[in-house]
């Protein structure tokens, strides 16, 4: 009987469970074993697995999280670690390893392969930035999540006179920026790909209360860059373990400047975390049920050594040496054509 282990790394995002749940449900139809990986790669540090049948993972798929509980921690960071999840791999027989992760996880699993380390990459994230994939699991029910939010201000925006900046996550990448605020009728979208000055917001939005229109939405995504806001050294205390700047509000920065500029009162909402949390989507649920079967079906085929992804309406593989070294972000043809709309609308 072959043996498989499946594991969450990174940030959690609703669609995991539905990952997990595919894996071990597929891995039966074909007489695999299935094994959970607790906390990542901490999990296969510490050979801290356990045993996944169908019945642990019975009526997960709505759920939230990650029932493999997750972290960011750098496997490869540390003298010894690579030994260690080699001889865990070894102890428990495992043929395979199932990796769902977003880019840090999946750049560190291509490492791994060096080691001999057959395995299948499965990508998730928010921000939907992983290169070779349409979508990733978790990102359609964040842009849900963020769509519902910007429409609920809508309403007090426009009661009060109000400018409402709204900050969302993305650090590299602006898809649910710009997703969630061409969805929700936002009237600026700031997101980390394109450069902005502040003279041109003010402009754009001083024209729409010349044009009787007394209220504003601003949509931020949390890593852009301007040289008066974001631009300063960040230093690494204000980094996580892999590096990652610890992001402190720029919506909140961003509101100040504006409130300052154009004299407008400017509320500030940053949804943080309660974009990851929460059941997911149907979308999240489908596509992270066909990555789990499809991970599954390489593995049998003896395809290691990359990342299924959705392409057009079928599910194919990219290479993880491709996935480490590229990241997909917002297309400026894109990004244009939405403030071609958002201009319309003044």
């Amino acid at each position: 009987m072959k043996k498989i282990a499946v594991m969450t790394g990174g940030g959690d995002c609703p669609g995991l469970n539905a990952v997990i749940r595919s894996v071990v449900l597929s891995g039966s139809a074909y007489d695999i074993e299935t094994l959970g990986i607790q906390n990542g790669w901490q999990g296969l540090i510490d050979n801290d697995l356990e045993l996944l049948s169908d019945a642990s993972v019975s009526g997960i798929l709505s759920r939230g999280g990650t029932i493999l509980g997750t972290s960011r921690v750098d496997p490869l960071k540390k003298p010894g670690n690579r030994e260690k999840i080699q001889q865990t791999v070894q102890i428990h027989n495992i043929d395979a390893l199932v990796v769902i992760g977003g880019d840090g996880t999946l750049s560190a699993a291509y490492d791994i392969t060096g080691n001999g380390i057959p395995l299948v990459g499965i990508p998730k994230t928010i921000d939907n930035d992983i290169f070779g994939t349409d979508l990733t699991v978790g990102f359609d029910t964040a842009v849900s999540i963020v769509t519902e939010m910007i429409d609920r201000l809508h309403t007090t925006a426009e009661s009060h006179h109000r400018i409402m900046v709204v900050e969302v996550m993305g650090r590299d990448a602006g898809w649910i920026a710009l997703m969630a605020g061409m969805a929700g009728g936002a009237d600026v979208i700031l997101v980390p790909e394109i450069r902005f000055t502040l003279d041109e917001v003010c402009c754009d939005l001083k024209a729409r209360f010349q044009a009787g229109k007394k209220y504003s939405i601003v949509v931020v995504a949390e890593g852009i860059h301007h040289e008066n806001i974001t631009d300063a050294a960040v230093p690494e205390c204000d980094r996580d373990e892999c590096g990652h700047e610890k992001f402190v509000g720029v919506g909140n920065l961003l509101g100040k400047e504006l409130e300052l500029r154009l004299g407008i009162e400017t509320r500030v909402t940053v949804l943080g975390h309660v974009q990851r949390g929460g059941i997911p989507t149907a979308t999240d649920r489908i596509l992270g049920t066909r990555f789990g079967v499809a991970a599954v079906e390489q593995i049998i085929a003896g395809n290691t050594g990359c990342m299924v992804a959705l392409q057009g309406p079928r599910i194919g593989t990219v290479p993880l040496k491709d996935v480490a070294s590229r990241k997909k972000t917002v297309n400026p043809d894109l990004y244009k054509m939405v403030k071609t709309v958002m201009c319309r609308m003044r």
